[in-house]
């Protein structure tokens, strides 16, 4: 790994580990991300405490966390250049999330637009993890002091909630955290469903013919991409009321790294079959090296483990620093042991 004094700057992004990645993660986050291993110092955390807020299953939580650091690795965060840590391993998370929750209002976590949408599908049944966790995601990122954070338009609220909570730190306080900005990738943020184009595409889609996993054989690709809803007519075109055929577009430019004009120039007589079957084809092209990958890397618990305490090491030692100077900031004793002549050390 490049020295952080060699980069411009710290990125932190964090991801549940929910399950598979589908082509949306990798099109709006992950292929994004790679491009920064080279010139940021890069945190990528596996954020198992937030999955807690629903219900799950301990094996399959433990299973998915390590199996998510198989597909992070699969698809290009190479190790070697970027720090992949679970944030369960590094207590700090918690410890300044409860610094940070004496800082926050009630009313403004009640206030978040993902908090209100899952207490009303929930009811009487959500718990405080749910209202409190856009506290946890700032403190993920604030104790990391990131310059950055690549986020989806559905995170930036909780982006928001970061930047207001490090200010009123740091005017109790005095100067400690930065103020990170955002990175929104604006073309491939938003790949839509397959049968539905109007909506994102979602793991949680009860249709999963929907949804286009990284992990999918070859056959079930060309299965739903030729079974993808289209528009009517018979005509290649990127235009908004052609949604259908707008989304697949987007898709086999981000396969395949061409402008889209060039695509529709392309295939505009073809028809939807010959299109549809092309898309399909330059999908299984860019994803049959990462599948091997995933393949290998999924298998060896051993590497994975290793992947993870280094990742781990360089992270928590971030998070220590910046804990050390808030405890002393906001008046806890020092933890350090008294020198050998009886006073405490600096």
């Amino acid at each position: 790994m490049n020295s952080v004094s060699e980069k411009k700057g710290i990125v932190v992004t964090c991801v549940q580990p929910t399950g598979k990645l589908h082509l949306g993660n990798y099109f709006g986050a992950i292929k994004n991300w790679i491009q920064y291993l080279d010139h940021y110092d890069c945190l990528f955390g596996i954020v198992d405490m937030h999955a807690m807020t629903i219900p799950y299953i301990p094996a399959d939580l433990r299973h998915n966390t390590l199996d998510c650091v198989a597909q992070y690795v699969a698809c290009g965060l190479d190790p070697n250049k970027c720090s992949i840590f679970i944030q369960s391993h590094i207590p700090q998370h918690t410890e300044l999330m409860w610094i940070l929750s004496c800082l926050t209002p009630l009313g403004q976590l009640e206030r978040m637009t993902q908090f209100k949408d899952k207490a009303k599908r929930q009811g009487l049944s959500v718990n405080a993890g749910l209202l409190y966790y856009p506290i946890l995601q700032a403190a993920d990122v604030l104790l990391y002091n990131a310059d950055t954070v690549p986020v989806g338009e559905d995170q930036k609220q909780h982006l928001e909630l970061a930047r207001d909570l490090a200010q009123k730190f740091n005017q109790a306080y005095s100067e400690t955290f930065k103020l990170p900005e955002p990175i929104i990738n604006k073309f491939g943020s938003r790949i839509m469903s397959l049968q539905d184009p109007t909506k994102k595409m979602s793991k949680s889609d009860e249709n999963q013919q929907s949804v286009l996993y990284l992990w999918d054989e070859p056959s079930i690709i060309r299965k739903k991409i030729m079974n993808a809803v289209t528009d009517s007519g018979n005509e290649i075109i990127d235009r908004d009321d052609k949604p259908g055929i707008k989304n697949l577009l987007t898709i086999m430019s981000l396969a395949t790294d061409r402008i889209i004009a060039s695509l529709v120039q392309e295939f505009q007589t073809q028809g939807y079959g010959i299109f549809k079957a092309a898309v399909a084809e330059s999908l299984i092209k860019l994803l049959h090296p990462l599948q091997e990958n995933y393949q290998t890397l999924s298998k060896n618990k051993d590497e994975l483990l290793q992947i993870v305490h280094k990742g781990t090491q360089h992270a928590k030692h971030s998070a220590q620093r910046t804990m050390t100077k808030v405890y002393r900031k906001v008046g806890c004793v020092e933890r350090n042991s008294p020198s050998s002549t009886g006073k405490s050390s600096n």
